[in-house]
C-alpha cells in the first residue's frame, strides 16, 4: 500500500479488494467512501464483481484442493477486464426472469 508505483486509485482498489476478501467491507464505510470519491458507480460495480469472482474461484479451488497452475494464472490475467455490456446483459436477464414472489420457507 505504500509502494510509490501505486496511484491513489490503485491503492483504494487494493484496499477494497482486501476488505472484500476478508469479508469486512460491509463494516468499513470509510473504505467505501474512499472508493466513491475515486471511482464511478459502474467502476465500483465492475471492481466489486471482479473481486467477487476471484474470491469465489479461490474458495472453490481451496475447498476442493485444486492447485492453480501457472498456465491458469496466465488465462486469468487475460480476463481481468469485464465487458460492461456483458454485466448489463447479465443483470438485465436477472431482472427479466426474477420471480414475482418466492415461496415461504418451511420449518422442516
Amino acid at each position: 500500500m505504500t509502494a510509490a508505483c501505486l496511484t491513489p486509485r490503485q491503492r483504494t482498489a487494493v484496499l477494497w479488494a482486501e476488505h472484500m476478501t476478508r469479508n469486512t467491507a460491509k463494516y468499513r464505510k470509510d473504505v467505501f467512501e474512499q472508493l466513491q470519491a475515486l471511482f464511478s458507480e459502474p467502476e465500483i460495480l465492475e471492481l466489486t464483481l471482479v473481486c467477487g469472482v476471484f474470491n469465489m474461484n479461490n474458495r472453490i479451488a481451496d475447498s476442493l484442493h485444486i492447485d492453480i497452475h501457472e498456465s491458469d494464472v496466465k488465462t486469468m490475467k487475460g480476463s481481468i477486464r469485464t465487458n460492461p455490456e456483458d454485466v448489463r446483459g447479465y443483470l438485465q436477464n436477472l431482472l427479466d426472469t426474477w420471480p414475482k414472489s418466492f415461496p415461504e420457507p418451511s420449518d422442516d
